[in-house]
């Protein structure tokens, strides 16, 4: 069974703080989680204030559904991003099989 994995590496510029970081990153993950039927999760520590990077995990039995899927998810992040005052610097995404 296929599985889409996709990361997100956003920059958080405006951050000058934990909280400001924590308010962009909560975000995204509930307006992601709520417009999809996907699991996303925080991958890195919050060690910086201007950075996050996201995990994203979709599963399905159809390679192409999963595909579209992921693009959808990827422009919608770029959306939520830049309407969060963040920028989605990087995002890549793989398949897996079992």
């Amino acid at each position: 069974m296929p599985v889409a994995h996709l990361t997100l590496e956003l920059r958080i510029e405006h951050a000058n703080s934990l909280k400001d970081r924590r308010h962009v990153v909560r975000s995204m993950k509930d307006q992601l989680r709520q417009s999809f039927n996907i699991s996303v999760a925080e991958m890195d520590e919050a060690v910086t204030w201007r950075s996050a990077t996201l995990g994203v995990v979709a599963i399905s039995s159809s390679r192409s559904y999963l595909h579209q899927l992921i693009e959808e998810v990827e422009r919608a992040a770029r959306r939520m991003s830049n309407e969060l005052g963040a920028e989605l610097a990087d995002s890549f995404w793989e398949y897996l099989e079992s």
